[in-house]
Order: structure tokens, then sequence, then C-alpha cells
């Protein structure tokens, strides 16, 4: 079984489609807020949590002062209190993979973009993973995804780590998709993940392993290429 890539794959992939989401909601069309506070825009009567100044969020990530009006004119829209909950995660995601149940992949991407660990995904939250995912460089791309497969953040992967992303993937794909899928298929693919990027064989993959041997992936270099240009 050769090693194609699939799980780093899969990750861009389904980000893409958050994109798409984001553009379906209106994040990406123009618009114009005046001022230089983004708080501005709140309603004091229904908001629970207040974002940051432009200024601040320019200097965090990599958007411009115009992109992060657009991004939070659409954020608000959709999100009037100021955060996102993992309920709200599962629902686009069962939008796009109705065939499957994507319950737990999204379980999994939502505590990714929730880095304060406390239940919600705020406007900070989201332009911080967004920035990462569209503007940053290969490694900063590929820190990312490690820390999404890292599922209790102690800097490394495990073999049931792995087992659980892989069968997240294989459930939100549906049998639609792996029509002939085998019992023992995400386990296979777990182990081909392992056979690449455990270099040391000491049972885990580390971050420099990771991103090492995916540096050294045509397959996963060329789905970097993905988010090029969104916005």
């Amino acid at each position: 079984m050769e090693f194609d890539g699939l799980e780093m794959i899969a990750v861009l992939v389904v980000l893409a489609l958050f994109v798409k989401v984001l553009e379906q909601f209106g994040l990406f069309e123009p618009v114009v807020i005046e001022g230089d506070s983004i708080e501005d825009e709140f309603e004091p009567s229904t908001v629970c949590h207040r974002p940051e100044g432009l200024e601040q969020l320019q200097g965090q990530t990599k958007f411009t002062k115009k992109e992060l009006q657009v991004l939070y004119r659409g954020f608000k829209t959709e999100c009037p209190s100021g955060v996102v909950n993992e309920e709200t995660f599962k629902q686009i995601y069962s939008q796009f993979f109705p065939q499957g149940d994507s319950s737990m992949y999204a379980h999994f991407l939502f505590n990714a973009f929730d880095t304060d660990h406390n239940g919600s995904v705020s406007f900070e939250n989201f332009v911080t993973g967004l920035s990462v995912i569209l503007r940053g460089t290969i490694d900063d791309k590929l820190s990312w995804a490690f820390n999404l497969y890292d599922l209790n953040k102690d800097g490394c992967i495990t073999r049931e780590e792995m087992l659980d992303i892989m069968k997240s993937i294989y459930d939100m794909m549906g049998k639609y998709t792996y029509p002939t899928v085998r019992e023992e298929s995400p386990q296979e693919h777990v182990e081909t993940f392992f056979q690449k990027m455990d270099k040391n064989r000491d049972g885990v993959v580390t971050i420099e392993e990771f991103i090492e041997t995916c540096q050294k992936d045509e397959n996963i270099m060329k789905s970097m290429q993905l988010f090029e240009n969104v916005i």
C-alpha cells in the first residue's frame, strides 16, 4: 500500500470546503466598515465576546485591515454572539458530507481552532487559524496539521490518535465514497503512515519527523497550493 498523502490531503480538502462555506456565508464579499476598531460593529445586547482591535489582529495574522473587516462582517452575521461552538462546526460539515458521519472529524477540527481550549472559537481564534492555513509557510501549515493529529496535545502522534483520525475520515466520507472499504482499512493506513513517518521506530511521530517526511512527499506539497489566492 503506497503512502499517497491521504491523511494530509483529507485535512486540506476539508479545510478547503470550510473556505467554501465561508464564501457561501458571504465572508469574502467586499464590505466597507468605518473606523479602526471592529468592536464598534457589535451590538452590546447580544455579544458575549468582543474581538481585539484591527491593528492588533493585523500584527498577529497575515491579513490586511480590509480582509479582516470582510472576515469579521461575515463572522458576526453568522455568529452574533461573537463565538462559534462545536455544534455549529458539526452542522457545517454535515451539510457537505450527508452520506457519512462527519461529527467526529468536525470535533477534531474544532479542537484545532479552539486554541484556548474553552469550548468555543472566537473571531481571534478563527482568523489566527485561517491565517496559517491560507497565508502561512509550508512549515506553518504542516505544524497546524500536526496539531490537528496530536489529539491530546502532548507533542507526538500515536497510532491510537492516528487511528481515531483515520476512522473519522472514513466515517465522514461514508460508504458512498468508499463502498468497498474493508474493516481493517483505517488500521492499514495508520501502519503505512507510521512506516513512512516514524523514522526512529519509537512508536510515535514527532513534529520534526512529520514535517521532514511531508516536505519530501510530492503529493502533499502539491496539496499545499490549494489555498493560494483564496482571498
